[in-house]
């Protein structure tokens, strides 16, 4: 079966990331100056301008953000999809990534709410981190 939503465009800046979410890890870019871990990759640290940095591992986990439900498909490929959830995941590391939640009620999602990383491997390039609420709350 083909897949025909959007996919993201590969580039030097990006590779690292989409590279290891091919092999299900999540990674981001830390200044190895300041330890600023950031989201998008880019040449500069935005904390303290240092142009030195590396990749770290993400746990994979964080916070919804913020998110919104779709009802309308401004895209035909997601209209099998309707209603769905595009959520900013505040990660535990800092960085906030902008995604999709799964494998929940719509009625259930609320800011706040703790979730975890799953993979959709779409193409032997492409796998997509989406989030999904974790079972319980760490006390």
């Amino acid at each position: 079966m083909s897949y025909n939503k959007p996919l993201p465009k590969i580039n030097a800046d990006n590779r690292p990331f989409w590279e290891g979410c091919r092999v299900h890890e999540l990674r981001f870019q830390r200044c190895k100056d300041c330890g600023h871990v950031r989201w998008p990759p880019s040449d500069l640290c935005p904390a303290c301008h240092s142009t030195d940095s590396g990749w770290l591992i993400s746990k994979g986990t964080g916070r919804i953000y913020t998110f919104a439900v779709y009802h309308v498909a401004y895209h035909t490929a997601f209209t099998t999809n309707l209603p769905y959830a595009v959520a900013v995941v505040a990660l535990d590391e800092g960085p906030r990534l902008l995604t999709n939640i799964v494998d929940c009620q719509i009625d259930q999602i609320k800011c706040d709410m703790p979730v975890s990383v799953i993979w959709e491997d779409v193409n032997e390039e492409i796998t997509l981190p989406k989030f999904t609420p974790l079972a319980s709350e760490p006390v």
